[in-house]
């Protein structure tokens, strides 16, 4: 996994439709535009804490991370139930899904094709972030 920090510079400002896209049945479009955006104040909270990292694999398809797509990952979230989070076990970075039940944690695969995950009793583990934002090219 490639890491970088982020970094945030003048802002490019895109413009965004009022009305969200529909991923059904198809309506009549709006051609009403809102305030333009800034990707990266949008993606970015904690610039200094954040992260742009690329993935590589598959294990973490079912929440949305796929093979290439980019990450934003922030060191100063606590994860809660369900998040995906960048973890580092045995001194090896990989993303996993933690999880939270009767005030006890664990992690999991974010795919369901893959085995229950167990790190063993005496492995370290460190969380490094929790990944807020996942942007996945379809084009090149």
């Amino acid at each position: 996994m490639h890491m970088s920090p982020a970094v945030l510079g003048p802002p490019i400002f895109l413009p965004v439709y009022l009305k969200a896209v529909r991923a059904g049945f198809p309506s009549p479009a709006d051609d009403y535009l809102d305030a333009p955006i800034d990707l990266s104040r949008t993606l970015i909270q904690n610039a200094p804490a954040t992260f742009v990292m690329k993935v590589a694999g598959d294990s973490a398809i079912d929440v949305g991370i796929f093979d290439g797509s980019l990450i934003t990952v922030d060191r100063s979230l606590l994860p809660r139930d369900g998040d995906a989070v960048v973890v580092d076990v045995n001194g090896e970075r990989s993303i996993k899904i933690f999880r939270l039940a009767g005030g006890r944690s664990s992690l999991a695969f974010g795919n369901r094709r893959y085995p229950d995950y167990d790190p063993g009793r005496d492995a370290q583990i460190e969380i490094f972030g929790v990944v807020t934002n996942t942007v996945r090219r379809f084009r090149r």
